[in-house]
């Protein structure tokens, strides 16, 4: 087989283990895009909960395969559980990933994300490369919770969160128009997506909860480009019948849910950096 033949069919058994198992994915996500992420994980074949009153937290987190929290709309209460959320899973090895939402253009924001990355030790932080600069401490050129036009993919981008990744031992996720995905050592680039992805609101957000799912069982680094590839790939089937960005919303779900292996194999484009 050839590296790509290969990779694709290590990625596929991950893909029909998330629809054979149906993991409960614990999805601490925003109002904003909620119900678009309780759907994507459903169409990949897992089941979600979005449960996140502080009280109950703990215990649902606890009977989770998977824990996704998420920065887009942050309140003193949802703020609180994530904490909780975050600590048990780290207690109890339950993986974890962080979508850093917003945390260039908000101190607040940023000051939580690292708190509950030194405290919680997530597997996987994602985020934009302007939002990943902020967390390194590097000056960035975000605009609002988008990354900045100057802040794009170059060989220092890729040995900065190669660096980011080793001092905070999890799997980092740049997403962008070519993706990176990085545990310090190894290192891809995923360039499947379409331009209609930035068009609805959440599909970053739709990323965090799908990498969750894809890392239930343990096996973060490939769970990441699997779920990388998944949403690249699925946009592109549906951009090619979408006549605007709600016909794309649409399209999308049915493209992750309808997707054969074929489909997967022939348009994945991952490469090592």
């Amino acid at each position: 087989m050839t590296n790509k033949t290969a990779l694709a069919a290590d990625l596929l058994i991950l893909k029909h283990n998330i629809q054979n198992t149906g993991p409960l994915i614990h999805c601490l996500t925003n109002p904003i895009s909620i119900n678009d992420c309780a759907n994507i994980v459903l169409a990949a074949g897992a089941r979600p909960i979005m449960a996140e009153h502080p009280a109950e937290v703990a215990q649902i987190t606890s009977a989770s395969a998977a824990l996704a929290v998420n920065l887009g709309n942050v309140t003193d209460a949802r703020l609180k559980s994530m904490m909780i959320s975050g600590k048990v899973a780290h207690d109890k090895s339950i993986p974890s990933i962080i979508d850093l939402v917003g945390i260039a253009c908000s101190d607040f924001r940023l000051e939580f994300a690292k708190k509950f990355i030194a405290e919680c030790q997530p597997n996987v932080l994602k985020g934009n490369i302007s939002e990943l600069k902020a967390l390194a401490g590097l000056v960035n050129n975000a605009c609002g919770i988008d990354a900045g036009s100057s802040d794009g993919l170059s060989s220092d981008t890729i040995t900065m969160m190669q660096a980011l990744a080793r001092k905070n031992k999890s799997v980092i996720i740049a997403s962008g128009a070519t993706d990176i995905i990085t545990d310090g050592t190894t290192t891809f680039l995923g360039r499947n997506g379409t331009v209609m992805l930035t068009g609805i609101t959440g599909t970053g957000c739709m990323l965090n909860v799908l990498t969750a799912a894809c890392i239930f069982d343990q096996n973060i680094f490939n769970g990441c480009l699997l779920a990388i590839a998944l949403l690249g790939i699925s946009g592109e089937l549906a951009a090619k019948n979408s006549t605007g960005p709600g016909a794309f919303r649409s399209a999308l779900l049915d493209a992750v849910y309808n997707m054969t292996d074929e489909e997967f194999t022939n348009r994945l484009k991952l490469e090592k950096a």
